[in-house]
């Protein structure tokens, strides 16, 4: 069951009532070179990491989160990533849940921490730094930065212009080699 949730300054998010996510439906807020803190401007670099079971405490629905991470965290087939700020490893910005495919990565699901939703968010960047880390794996793997997801078709052109992802057939998209690369030159310089 869907239901739509409203947040201050335009912001839509689609929230999920049971764990059943079928696309991408995160709002990339602002590319950064990090994340920038939204009341200072600051940018924090980030580390990103495997989520572990002792992680998996803190990012429950009951603390805010929209979607089922373990649950997510306990399919086989799907790695699930959290970023932190360098050096505070407790307190997760954001997670990623990503499988290889056969010659691309996949993103099945990404979520934002719930402090940095909507108008009192402290952080932004956190979702532009997931998807440009998805695509960093993508190139270690030998897949030429390819990263496919299924997107909320109210986001399709949101996407398009601020991930460089191109439509391929109803709401699948495609982050190819260039696109992956100007994500990755933004978050990761090294």
């Amino acid at each position: 069951m869907l239901k739509l949730c409203y947040y201050p300054h335009d912001y839509l998010y689609i929230c999920l009532m049971k764990h059943n996510p079928q696309h991408i439906d995160i709002e990339i807020d602002k590319l950064t070179n990090s994340i920038e803190d939204v009341n200072t401007g600051e940018g924090y670099q980030t580390e990103i990491s495997l989520i572990g079971n002792k992680d998996l405490a803190s990012v429950t629905k009951k603390n805010g989160w929209l979607f089922n991470w373990k649950l997510e965290f306990r399919q086989p087939d799907r790695d699930v990533y959290k970023l932190t700020i360098l050096g505070n490893p407790e307190i997760i910005q954001g997670l990623i849940s990503i499988t290889e495919r056969e010659d691309h990565v996949y993103m099945h699901l990404i979520e934002s921490a719930p402090f940095n939703l909507g108008m009192n968010k402290l952080y932004v960047g956190i979702p532009g730094n997931l998807v440009a880390f998805a695509c960093r794996i993508s190139f270690h793997r030998g897949f030429e930065g390819y990263v496919s997801f299924t997107a909320k078709t109210i986001l399709i052109e949101h996407y398009q212009k601020t991930l460089g992802a191109k439509s391929i057939g109803g709401n699948l998209m495609v982050i190819n080699t260039e696109a992956a690369l100007n994500l990755i030159d933004k978050y990761f310089k090294n």
